[in-house]
């Protein structure tokens, strides 16, 4: 359980620190906790997973007196947020986002948003993704994580949840008012290929691009694409642990 009344929040995000979706989750931790703290990458870096900058030096800039600016990657910004940043005032919870688009299926092993969730949930802080998902590029509907965001984390954050566990948060593409409700999913299945760009560039040489998941229109009841595309908030649980343990105890028991 997390007392979000008392509660150092700290905020970070793949789009970057000026990214609108950055602004919507401030508005939302502000409502909820009784200090936020940011702390996000200078560019966008969206699809960059859990990657962390090895080989050059990394750069913070100060915005305000609890705004920060890192020059690498989410993972990047809440590694640098918590062991130095904030090492003298430790947050209690760190949310990541709001994205632009949604965070589902195996989008979170791409995602730099659930990526930074990770990060500070291997250090031992509690951590929620949040997204807004969206039909139309053109037509985010912020308002939506917006309105119904407080209520989310006060919930969660009453109920709490394993320290090697983190939470991925999906708003679906409706308006506030017809959101259906809130359902516990687990990670749905889309990946059926990448739409791929191929083209030759001003020296004549190959090209390729990588585009979009092809699109499904279908999803197995009870994921995180299907309660998204039924007008609910969809809430996942997302395990650091990926050993699968039935494969374990097959082996274990065949190889020993």
């Amino acid at each position: 359980m997390i007392d979000l009344s008392q509660a150092r929040i700290l905020i970070s995000n793949d789009d970057g620190i000026h990214a609108p979706g950055l602004k919507v989750l401030e508005h939302i931790a502000k409502e909820v906790a009784k200090e936020v703290w940011v702390v996000a990458p200078e560019t966008e870096q969206s699809a960059t997973g859990h990657s962390l900058t090895l080989r050059r030096p990394l750069r913070i800039h100060k915005h305000s007196d609890q705004r920060f600016s890192v020059d690498g990657t989410p993972t990047d910004s809440v590694l640098l947020a918590l062991n130095e940043i904030m090492k003298d005032n430790p947050p209690d919870l760190v949310l990541s986002g709001v994205n632009r688009g949604g965070n589902l299926g195996e989008d979170i092993t791409y995602s730099g948003t659930v990526a930074a969730a990770m990060e500070a949930t291997l250090l031992g802080v509690p951590a929620i993704a949040l997204s807004q998902f969206y039909a139309d590029p053109d037509r985010v509907k912020w308002a939506t994580a917006q309105t119904h965001g407080p209520d989310v984390l006060r919930k969660l954050a009453a109920i709490g949840w394993p320290k090697n566990t983190l939470i991925n948060v999906n708003f679906p593409d409706v308006v506030a008012k017809s959101v259906q409700g809130i359902e516990v999913t687990q990670q749905g299945r889309r990946k059926i290929g990448d739409d791929l760009a191929k083209g030759i560039d001003p020296r004549g040489e190959e090209y390729f691009w990588v585009g979009a998941l092809r699109s499904q229109q279908t999803f197995h009841e009870g994921t995180d694409l299907y309660a998204i595309t039924h007008g609910k908030i969809s809430i996942t649980p997302i395990s650091l642990d990926f050993t699968d343990y039935s494969t374990l105890t097959d082996l274990q028991g065949e190889l020993l």
